[in-house]
């Protein structure tokens, strides 16, 4: 039987900055955050999104914390019940994570068309 190998706990992306050279942030907390603050932005609750959505608040919270992996019919819902699409949340989320992928010293600006631009 093969054994079983930690995998380095990746610390939250809005809680503590990416050191130098650090690991990327996970794609799960990127979405959940994306979530949340869309959620925030509309002024709904966990329950009032949950519902339509058609999964559980707990499920929900659990999705925006990055506790859990969402099937792409989840996200989806999920992107629905917040009056926008699956690609939209999904470019949101591309361009996050390139943002906290791009060194420090790099300046970054992002284009009208949310590309990812970096100066020499």
């Amino acid at each position: 039987m093969a054994e079983i190998v930690p995998f380095p706990r990746t610390p939250h992306p809005s809680r503590s900055p990416r050191p130098q050279n650090g690991p990327e942030p996970l794609w799960r907390h990127l979405l959940g955050d994306q979530l949340r603050r869309r959620r925030h932005e509309r002024e709904e609750t966990l329950t009032e999104t949950a519902d339509k959505a058609g999964v559980s608040p707990q499920y929900l919270s659990e999705i925006e914390r990055g506790l859990k992996e969402p099937s792409s019919e989840m996200i989806a819902a999920v992107a629905g019940a917040l009056d926008t699409t699956l690609i939209e949340l999904a470019s949101s989320v591309a361009d996050e994570l390139r943002m906290a992928s791009v060194p420090a010293s790099a300046a970054v600006s992002v284009g009208a068309r949310g590309a990812l631009a970096l100066a020499a």
